[in-house]
């Protein structure tokens, strides 16, 4: 029996040791042909090649950086795709669980919406060439001209805008698409425990096909804003302040839950249910925000990819650590709540000037953010802005904030290395108030067009179609009366309606 056994791990040894020689020699192999590529040619070797010998030598050179381009961006993409799982943690866990169906079912069905209604109309709208405001050519379904991946005066189509970066069409959609996907969802959470479930999905196709896209033809797709120099590398004004401004609009005309201020103005806590899944949601925004940003590059630049995921992590991890530190001055407690949004609030700060600023400068923006966003939660509670999550606070301050962060810390060389050399240096770097000033105009009109129109589309559905469910309905939990289940159908419920169950 013994030698049986002696034999058996001798056959996996044996399986083992080839398997680790095999993939040596694939791997020598493939190291060998790298260098083959990369060894100079002499001049008879360098002379072109007909069909049958190019497809014999191999990938050029410029094939393989699209090859590594598309790879890199279609991962940053799928990363910033699995941040829907991190939001529908937070906000599920935020909230209580009467309504734990319903918020889950709302952050899994945007990105479904938000895909159909960019495909439709928005990706044409944001970057499609046109006039200053919005794009007009091949609005429909990318249904115009493109020879992508060809860059700059190679590049012959109607998405001109974009055509610095060198991968295929659909990939710059795709990761397009998943940024239009966040705004979407940050509505969610601020909208939580008292929103139709129809007319939360109403309103996401608005904001993916009119509301996201006009504003990323300024900021991305070659209009006005980008014109006059105003700066967003990954999306602090772009996703953030977007979804942020179009929350607290429905926020203010929806109404604040029933029981969370009293006759007298007093807020009246109601706490969350599962603090647990809230703290997996964080960590999973948090990974995925290891996409979001560098991803942004939309191709492998090794130098700026490997800095803004530093700057990125430094910000989060100081404003972690100071709304840790303020709630706790504040609040006498070191609440969990504040320490997740804080983290999150130091990535949404970082998200615009990520590229543009050293790693010191991370710092103090996440610093700055972790403490911006425990004010904010205090601040719009006092003006009874019920926002179940924070959403406001961490997406619309500090979205905001991380803009402005630009026209005070950017520097001249990551300027330049980011294809922005025309734009001013930050205040604190030599460059004066201009940049600031640009920044700040963007902002402003960011808050005009998306406050304006998203108060008009809530109006709209509150008047025709009804936007809060009954008051029956949300002493019962919107999970019963919207779906029909329950997530925990099992679990004895306790307490009042108020908080817990």
């Amino acid at each position: 029996m013994r030698m049986h056994r002696i034999a058996g791990r001798a056959s996996i040894l044996a399986v083992i040791l080839l398997f680790v020689a095999g993939f040596g020699t694939w791997s020598w192999a493939a190291d060998a042909a790298i260098m083959e590529l990369a060894a100079p040619q002499d001049a008879q070797a360098s002379a072109p090649l007909d069909a049958a010998e190019a497809d014999a030598a191999g990938p050029t050179t410029t094939e393989l950086k699209v090859m590594a381009d598309t790879l890199w961006v279609l991962i940053a993409g799928i990363l910033v795709f699995f941040m829907n799982l991190g939001f529908g943690c937070v906000e599920s866990g935020f909230c209580r669980a009467k309504n734990c169906v319903n918020i889950l079912s709302k952050n899994f069905i945007v990105f479904a919406v938000s895909s159909i209604g960019f495909w439709i109309i928005g990706w044409g709208l944001m970057f499609g060439d046109g006039n200053g405001f919005a794009g007009t050519n091949g609005m429909l379904m990318l249904g115009g001209a493109d020879n992508s991946p060809a860059t700059g005066d190679a590049y012959v189509g109607t998405y001109s805008a974009i055509n610095w970066t060198g991968v295929p069409l659909w990939a710059k959609f795709f990761f397009q698409l998943v940024f239009c996907g966040t705004a979407a969802t940050i509505v969610s959470g601020a909208v939580a425990e008292r929103i139709k479930y129809v007319s939360f999905i109403v309103f996401s196709f608005v904001m993916a096909m009119a509301i996201y896209p006009v504003v990323g033809h300024w900021i991305w797709g070659g209009g006005w804003l980008q014109s006059m120099g105003f700066l967003d590398f990954a999306g602090s004004t772009q996703v953030h302040s977007i979804g942020g401004w179009a929350a607290l609009a429905g926020v203010i005309i929806l109404g604040p839950r029933i029981g969370k201020y009293s006759a007298t103005g007093r807020v009246n806590a109601i706490p969350g249910h599962n603090l647990s899944l809230a703290t997996i949601g964080c960590f999973v925004l948090w990974f995925g925000w290891f996409g979001f940003n560098p991803g942004s590059t939309m191709g492998v630049d090794p130098n700026a990819i490997s800095e803004i995921v530093v700057t990125t992590n430094t910000a989060a991890a100081a404003a972690t650590l100071s709304a840790t530190l303020v709630a706790w001055l504040l609040l006498g407690k070191p609440d969990l709540g504040m320490t997740l949004n804080g983290c999150l609030a130091g990535l949404v700060a970082i998200t615009a000037p990520c590229a543009f600023v050293t790693v010191g400068a991370s710092l103090i923006i996440g610093l700055l953010a972790g403490a911006l966003v425990v004010l904010g939660v205090l601040f719009f509670d006092r003006m009874h802005c019920d926002d179940p999550v924070g959403a406001t606070s961490v997406h619309l301050l500090n979205g905001v904030f991380g803009t402005l962060c630009i026209g005070l810390f950017a520097t001249p060389d990551r300027l330049e290395r980011a294809g922005n050399d025309a734009a001013a240096a930050g205040l604190f770097y030599g460059g004066g108030v201009q940049q600031l000033i640009t920044q700040a105009i963007g902002v402003a009109a960011c808050a005009a067009y998306v406050l304006v129109l998203a108060a008009a589309a809530w109006l709209l559905l509150k008047y025709t179609m009804g936007i809060r469910v009954s008051p029956e309905e949300e002493m019962e939990g919107l999970d019963i009366g919207e779906h029909g289940n329950e997530a925990y159908p099992n679990f004895v419920k306790t307490g009042n309606t108020m908080g817990g169950f």
